[in-house]
């Protein structure tokens, strides 16, 4: 696809973190750009800054998410790029001691459905909305691509640590849905993939640092090269490449410095 001042995008998350160097690198590059977010102040002030138009979403609610498409639409027209990288997502360990009450407590089942809407479903629901505006739009180029949708998974799919039951089943159904969408969709010309970050410099790990330097620095020593956590510009440019090349379909990707963390 080429990227250019006629295509428009939306980036779910977008006033913050990995959404936000998302956005920020496809304004960058002349696109069309709508932030999706429940962080109002931020996101309006960001989308002014990067020229786009900002999207008050819940993406646990559908007609919120309905009505983001539909503003974003009527700002920029169809968009042909879609970056999911918000989320909604609890932890916990299967089974784990409760000092108070001097006993086992397993994590609630709500709390696994709660993530699994805020990760899974929710992907689905941005994704497939996307794919039915695409759907209804002229072909782009020779190869008839009318669009491609990129979804944040996590090396926790692959590599899911203590008490990540919930987020890294979570992730973890997010690739499996990537290749099935990928085909569903091919004869429409709609690209699917998703990137599977690793410990990325975001607002969850920011805090980390807040409270525990230490244990800050030896999630950035623990990853093999660059001896470092991730900085989100580095998974936007994966989102440009993404964008960019039209042989990239169907694709889990890792982006993690080579991390493979074993269990603590």
């Amino acid at each position: 696809m080429k990227i250019d001042n006629t295509i428009a995008a939306i980036v779910t998350g977008g006033a913050s973190g990995l959404g936000r160097a998302s956005a920020k690198a496809l304004a960058d590059a002349g696109v069309k750009v709508a932030i999706f977010d429940i962080s109002e102040e931020a996101g309006e002030e960001f989308a002014k800054e990067i020229g786009g138009v900002f999207c008050n979403v819940n993406i646990l609610d559908e007609e919120s998410v309905e009505a983001g498409f539909a503003k974003a639409r009527e700002a920029h027209g169809q968009e042909r790029i879609v970056v999911h990288c918000a989320v909604v997502a609890g932890g916990g360990k299967t089974v784990s001691w409760d000092k108070k009450n001097n006993c086992y407590k397993r994590t609630a089942t709500e709390q696994i459905a709660k993530s699994a809407e805020g990760i899974f479903t929710a992907s689905y629901r941005i994704a497939s909305i996307a794919a039915l505006g695409m759907a209804n739009a002229e072909p782009l180029n020779d190869d008839g691509e009318r669009g491609c949708i990129i979804l944040t998974s996590s090396a926790a799919a692959q590599d899911g640590q203590i008490g990540q039951v919930a987020y890294g089943g979570g992730k973890g159904a997010v690739n499996a849905m990537v290749l099935p969408m990928a085909r569903d969709l091919m004869d429409l010309g709609i690209r699917v993939n998703a990137i599977m970050p690793g410990t990325f410099a975001t607002p969850p790990m920011l805090r980390v640092k807040d409270m525990a330097p230490e244990v800050f620095e030896g999630l950035g020593k623990a990853v093999p090269f660059p001896r470092r956590l991730g900085k989100p510009e580095e998974f936007a440019s994966l989102v440009m490449e993404l964008s960019r090349n039209t042989y990239f379909n169907g694709q889990c990707i890792r982006l993690d410095g080579a991390i493979r963390m074993p269990p603590k």
